[in-house]
């Protein structure tokens, strides 16, 4: 092998390795209980996702409520009666959507 083909195999590896380093994808779980939406965040590698917004919104894309996840990366809502989503956007992927359809009873 040259040093040219060396060279081209590392960066190939390298350049795979660092890719798989940072690919991890934000995930949100929610459910109801009693009066409230309860929903944690983190992401795909198992790491937390403390002091981010939460977002909810109806279904004519109003906000509703924001809240941010707390030190165990949990954020609370008080149900809003009505349909609603939510958004969990960690900035640096596509953000997570949950339909109240979604959710159910804890």
């Amino acid at each position: 092998m040259n040093s040219t083909s060396i060279l081209k195999i590392s960066l190939l590896f390298f350049g795979l390795a660092s890719f798989q380093a940072i690919a991890h994808f934000p995930l949100m779980s929610c459910h109801l209980e009693q009066e409230k939406v309860i929903c944690q965040a983190g992401y795909s590698d198992g790491s937390t996702a403390v002091d981010y917004d939460v977002e909810m919104y109806d279904y004519d894309d109003n906000l509703i409520a924001k809240v941010r996840t707390d030190k165990r990366s949990i954020a609370e809502i008080p149900h809003p009666k009505t349909d609603f989503y939510l958004v969990f956007d960690a900035g640096h992927e596509n953000p997570v959507e949950v339909d109240v359809v979604e959710l159910q009873e804890k």
